[in-house]
């Protein structure tokens, strides 16, 4: 058995990233799930520039303060405070802060791999 408490604040951001990143997941030692805190400035995205889409990761997007716009193919997405955004392998979107104030988000991904692909449809 195995237990952590992880304190998102004590994480380096992840460096190169649109948004600030911290991975959880990583700290826990997790090996499932990928688990991630981000801090979205207006006009930020997370985690990848532009539409994309993962092969096999289901992903999930929680908002703890703020809101969240999500871009989709067929239409445009507001997450509120308190939503998930959840998007199926094969799904493109792309998540970003369209507001004036900064967005709070836990993102989940299952299973973490790393399989973003761009969307060219």
């Amino acid at each position: 058995m195995g237990y952590h408490v992880v304190d998102p604040d004590d994480l380096e951001p992840e460096p190169d990233r649109p948004s600030e990143m911290r991975y959880v997941s990583e700290a826990a030692g997790m090996e499932q799930m990928g688990l991630r805190v981000y801090h979205v400035e207006p006009g930020e995205e997370i985690p990848l520039s532009g539409l994309h889409y993962h092969e096999t990761q289901e992903e999930a997007f929680y908002v703890l303060e703020g809101e969240l716009t999500v871009e989709t193919p067929d239409r445009v997405y507001r997450v509120d405070r308190g939503e998930f955004f959840v998007a199926e392998p094969e799904s493109p979107h792309r998540a970003h802060n369209d507001s004036e104030e900064r967005t709070t988000v836990i993102g989940m991904g299952a299973p973490p791999v790393s399989d973003g692909h761009v969307y060219e449809g």
